[in-house]
């Protein structure tokens, strides 16, 4: 590279810096606004660790969550535990948000930015609110409209009329009434008074399957696969002399509720919901000795209702194995006691949602719901038969 090549690239560097810089002071003004509460802390001092309770509100929905028993629960869902991470961090937001600009407006205004109280018809804000132990208001956040930012690249979209960019903060009251309005950079897409949200969606799984058995309650189609041990095939128990087991076919059933979930908690009073009331009941024995019995009710707009009761036949001590030396008890019988420790704690963990009637995306249970007919090889027909020609028809005898 020579001198003039070397000072060509330089100025072209220096150009770009320039505009770089510039485009970042643009973009700190729009935030800014001359306000000079930038950065301050929207609350001075909140007691994240007294705070026992939030409440989240928006119109006729509202969720609670709260502290029962030294657990978060959500209060709409039957006091379901819910998602402390969740929770967690956005109580740790929540006591470090900070103002980026601040508009000074009076209350015929708020309409502007969606913090109109509840109430008020259209515009209105979503009301957060932290309470103690006691139920005491420790301090109260409204949230209104989100503050979007437009793409710096060219969108399709923006042509039609559909494009407005992407959230990057949202205008928010805190403290009530007579605060200013606050733009933080933060948009809280999160923050939902819809308590389905605010579940800890952790659910069972079944492992190691050894027996698998659904019920309908139209008994012919049920059926139940059985193995030996986990290196063996499945067989069909009860198999008839004219049906065969389609193994391409039965791969689709063997790992039921492997990764199961649920997308919400029923909140009927009644213990057996009207959809369970005649329900197909999946039982999986596993070779933990872990007993699940699933029912699950008819579809309804994708979604099934579920219900868990799980047992188990855990040994207490170890069987010796046959030709087992006196060196290897103490490590096998460490192995036992650590392994019975993990199945008991996972025990604990599971047979808590029996407290529960869940509702699940039927993909989680299709394929385990087949009727025996669609578990069986298809019957083959008898070639030599079905190529054979016609009987030839007598004619008549002639009069």
């Amino acid at each position: 590279m020579n001198r003039k090549q070397f000072f060509i690239l330089l100025a072209v560097v220096v150009v770009l810096g320039l505009a770089g810089l510039q485009l970042y002071r643009s973009d700190r003004s729009s935030w800014q606004g001359g306000s000079p509460s930038l950065g301050k802390k929207l609350f001075a001092d909140l007691p994240v660790n007294d705070i026992a309770s939030i409440t989240i509100k928006s119109g006729s929905n509202e969720v609670v969550v709260a502290r029962v028993d030294n657990l978060w629960r959500v209060q709409q869902r039957a006091n379901y535990p819910a998602n402390f991470s969740e929770i967690s961090d956005f109580l740790v937001k929540a006591a470090d948000l900070k103002s980026v600009q601040t508009e000074e407006v009076g209350p015929s205004q708020l309409w502007r930015f969606g913090l109109l109280p509840a109430g008020t018809g259209s515009n209105t804000a979503t009301l957060v609110e932290f309470k103690d132990a006691t139920g005491k208001s420790l301090n109260t956040l409204l949230l209104g409209k989100k503050h979007m930012r437009k793409s710096q690249q060219p969108s399709p979209m923006e042509d039609m009329g559909g494009d407005s960019g992407y959230p990057d903060g949202r205008y928010v009251l805190a403290g009530g009434a007579g605060k200013p309005v606050v733009l933080i950079s933060d948009p809280l897409a999160n923050v939902e008074p819809n308590p389905a949200k605010w579940l800890n969606m952790e659910f069972f799984r079944i492992e190691k399957p050894r027996t698998i058995a659904v019920t309908f309650p139209n008994a012919t189609n049920s059926w139940k696969l059985v193995r030996a041990n986990e290196a063996t095939e499945w067989v069909l128990a009860d198999t008839q002399p004219s049906e065969t087991l389609d193994v391409s076919k039965v791969s689709g059933v063997t790992s039921p509720f492997g990764s199961s979930s649920f997308v919400d908690v029923t909140t009927t009073d009644t213990k057996v919901p009207a959809g369970l009331v005649q329900p197909t009941v999946v039982t999986v024995e596993t070779f933990d000795n872990l007993t699940y019995k699933v029912n699950v009710g008819a579809k309804t707009n994708d979604n099934q209702f579920l219900a868990l009761t799980l047992t188990a036949d855990l040994p207490k001590e170890r069987t010796p194995g046959k030709d087992e030396k006196a060196e290897d008890k103490p490590r096998l019988d460490k192995e036992f006691a650590d392994a019975q420790k993990k199945l008991q704690d996972k025990l604990t963990k599971e047979k808590a949602f029996e407290k529960w009637v869940y509702i699940v995306p039927s993909w989680t249970v299709d394929s385990v719901l087949k009727e025996r007919s669609q578990l069986l090889a298809e019957k083959k027909t008898d070639a030599a038969s079905t190529n054979a020609p016609p009987e030839s028809i007598a004619a008549p005898n002639s009069p």
